[in-house]
This record gives C-alpha cells, sequence and structure tokens, in this order.
C-alpha cells in the first residue's frame, strides 16, 4: 500500500507561524503535526509515503524521511490549485493497481479508526458535524453506501463531513477520474477539487463504503490547534517533577527543556531547548528554543526561539485597597 500526504498549503490561518515554518511541522502535544499522521497509519501496512508539498516544503519532505524508516518521495505540486490538483501530480509514482490511501496532512485522525476500518473495500471516512456547508460533503444510500459526494455545498443533503480520509482498493478510476477533471477544466470554488474526481467515480459504478470516524482533530487555525492540543494531551500527557516548579498535569515536555520558578499546566506542550523561568504557563504550545521569562501566559502558541519576556511587580498595598493592571 503507498499513502499520498498532500502537505503544500500555505496555512495562512496560522501566520505569523507558517511564513518561517510549513504547518505540518508545527508542534501540538509533543510532536509535529505530521508526526502524529506517520504515527497513526503505521499500524497499516505503508510500503511508501508520497509527500506533495509547496514551495518551501522540501524541510517536510526531509522531516519524514527522518521520521519514518520506510520509503518516502517528494512531488512539487509548483501551483496550489486544489486536492484534486495534489494528488493528480502523484499519477507518475503510482500503478494502476496499487492500494492507495490518501490523507491530508493538516488534520489528525486517531489510529484507532483507521484500524478499525476494513481494507478490503473502498471507503471515505466522515463524521458528523453541525455545519457541513463548511466541508465536502458525503450522501448515502440505504446500505451505507456512497452515492453522492459534494464539495461545500450550500444545502448540503446529509451532516456527513468528509475528514480528510480516502481508500482506494485499486486507482486506475480514481487517475482517470482526476484526468477528466484536469482536462476539461472542471473547477469547483476556483480550484481542482477531489470531490469531483470522485463524483466522476461514482457515475461510473465506483461504490465506497463511508467509514465513520470519532477521532477528528483540526490544526488549521491557532484556537482549533490548541483545543487538539488539550485534547491530546488529556489522552497521552505525562506527569512530571520538575525542583522548584510545580507541574500540572496534562503535559508534554521535551527532556532538554530547562524550567526554573515556574508553574506550567494544565494542558502545556515544551518542545527541545525551551527555557521558561518565573512565569506561569497554561493551555500553549510552545516550540524550539523559545524562551518565557517573567510573565502569566494563556491560550498562546510560540513559534521556535521565539521570546516573551514581563516584567515582574512588586506591592505593598494596604487594607481596602484595589490595584488593576491592564
Amino acid at each position: 500500500m503507498k499513502a499520498v500526504i498532500p502537505v503544500a498549503g500555505l496555512g495562512t490561518r496560522l501566520r505569523p507561524h507558517t511564513f518561517t515554518v510549513p504547518k505540518p511541522l508545527l508542534h501540538v502535544a509533543g510532536k509535529p503535526i505530521i508526526a502524529h499522521i506517520i504515527d497513526n497509519i503505521s499500524s497499516l501496512s505503508i510500503e511508501e509515503i508520497i509527500l506533495v508539498y509547496g514551495e518551501n516544503g522540501e524541510s517536510v519532505v526531509d522531516f519524514v524521511r527522518e521520521y519514518w524508516k520506510g520509503t518516502v518521495k517528494g512531488v512539487l505540486q509548483r501551483e496550489l490549485m486544489g486536492l484534486g490538483h495534489a494528488v493528480y501530480q502523484t499519477k507518475d509514482l503510482i500503478n494502476e493497481k496499487d492500494r492507495l490511501l490518501v490523507i491530508l496532512g493538516d488534520t489528525i485522525i486517531e489510529g484507532e479508526s483507521i484500524k478499525s476500518s476494513s481494507l478490503d473495500r473502498d471507503f471515505i471516512a466522515v463524521k458528523e458535524v453541525d455545519d457541513p456547508r463548511r466541508f465536502g460533503v458525503v450522501e448515502l444510500d440505504e446500505e451505507g453506501y456512497i452515492r453522492g459526494v459534494e464539495e461545500k455545498p450550500d444545502r448540503p443533503k446529509s451532516n456527513l463531513a468528509i475528514v480528510g480520509l480516502y481508500y482506494f482498493t485499486s486507482t486506475g478510476l480514481l487517475f482517470e477520474g482526476l484526468s477528466y477533471i484536469m482536462e476539461r477544466d472542471i473547477k469547483t470554488k476556483g480550484e481542482y477539487q477531489l470531490t469531483d474526481a470522485l463524483a466522476y467515480m461514482l457515475e461510473r459504478g465506483w461504490r465506497p463504503l463511508a467509514v465513520r470516524i470519532e477521532g477528528w482533530y483540526d490544526c488549521g487555525k491557532p484556537e482549533t490547534l490548541l483545543e487538539t492540543n488539550r485534547i491530546l494531551l488529556g489522552k497521552t500527557g505525562s506527569k512530571y517533577e520538575i525542583p522548584g516548579s510545580l507541574i500540572v498535569p496534562p503535559v508534554f515536555i521535551e527532556k532538554d527543556v530547562e524550567i526554573k520558578n515556574s508553574i506550567i499546566g494544565p494542558y502545556v506542550s515544551i518542545a527541545s531547548g525551551a527555557m521558561i523561568s518565573n512565569s506561569i504557563v497554561t493551555d500553549s504550545i510552545i516550540n524550539r528554543e523559545a524562551i518565557v521569562e517573567n510573565i502569566s501566559m494563556t491560550s498562546s502558541i510560540l513559534g521556535q526561539k521565539a521570546q516573551v519576556k514581563g516584567g515582574l511587580r512588586r506591592f505593598n498595598v494596604g487594607d481596602f485597597s484595589k490595584v488593576e493592571l491592564g
């Protein structure tokens, strides 16, 4: 089986972090987003990972080659023209009879959800959502098979959103559909959508299952990245004891992090080489080699080598006094 992971997106909603670091390499709950994705598909029989990366995205390919011991190939997507266009770039690396897993590079899907999915037939992973207009949506027949797909419809026919995981037992019809929309310049919302290729396949008798996923975590915006950090730390976070500081679980702290006279947690992820002193940090992600001094901080994301320093204040306040700090 081969896995295609598109990682070329600019991550504009996570700026300024993504000005310097590709979104898949941003840390959440102790490791980069792409590392979570690879770990969650590691139980499958993946023989080769193909990363579709954009300009300045070679660092993602380099990281995966270091992190994962199997075969890793990279394909440059020079123009960001949609998910269908991204998958189409891999056509020369995939044979018609290859089994193929396509999983987005900015969404974390729990490994158990993938492991429990049957790999003897094609499927699309879905989840019920409150507002399906924001997603690709599937329509099911009476037997639970998918009979229709639509990208971000104004009037959805169901509330089952596509979560960014697709499985094909063979790829001939998939690339036929992608070629069809590319050659005829069929776009939805200005891009070549994978859902349009899937609609082509459905019209020609393709009958995939809808596999319902529970653990689906978005990493596309600062608030959702922090929410994902909280959820994953709640499942995997560890307890730490650091002399002179109070560590409130769940947290993740790399071994070489330096913490002095501080309160850390809950829900804090601190990457390698960071230094924190005289501070209170809760509900935050601290990336590599960041420095935090003399400050109280919450609901924050610090990029690598970022520095946040505050000023300590001393008070001698008498009875019935009131002090307000903006």
